[in-house]
């Protein structure tokens, strides 16, 4: 794995799908608030007048030599939640997040948020 430091760098770069299909590019990296660890990217997708940012695991993901490979294919991606290019991630649609990927969701003990922007 890598750390947040490491994949901050990446910013801009490729993100490719399981199969080598580009995606767009490296937006944004979320981290699980628990462990501090990368948990979800951010990658620019969509026609070049309509962007948003789709929300991608980073579980299992590759770094290489100009590009981010995640074990997703490119139409779950494409059909995962997303924001606005400007836009940020509402507590409430956090859930939504981790239920497209079929994960579970926890919120902190004390109800705080599972995901913060690095």
């Amino acid at each position: 794995m890598f750390t947040v430091t490491d994949i901050r760098e990446w910013r801009g770069r490729d993100v490719l799908d399981a199969s080598d299909k580009k995606l767009g590019t490296l937006e944004a990296i979320y981290v699980d608030t628990t462990t501090d660890e990368p948990a979800f990217a951010t990658v620019r997708v969509g026609m070049p007048t309509r962007h948003r940012l789709a929300f991608v695991p980073l579980d299992g993901a590759q770094v290489g030599p100009e590009y981010l490979r995640v074990a997703w294919d490119k139409r779950q991606i494409k059909g995962a939640p997303s924001i606005d290019t400007d836009g940020e991630l509402l507590a409430t649609e956090e859930p939504a997040v981790f239920a497209h990927y079929e994960f579970a969701y926890r919120p902190g003990a004390t109800g705080e948020r599972r995901l913060a922007r690095r």
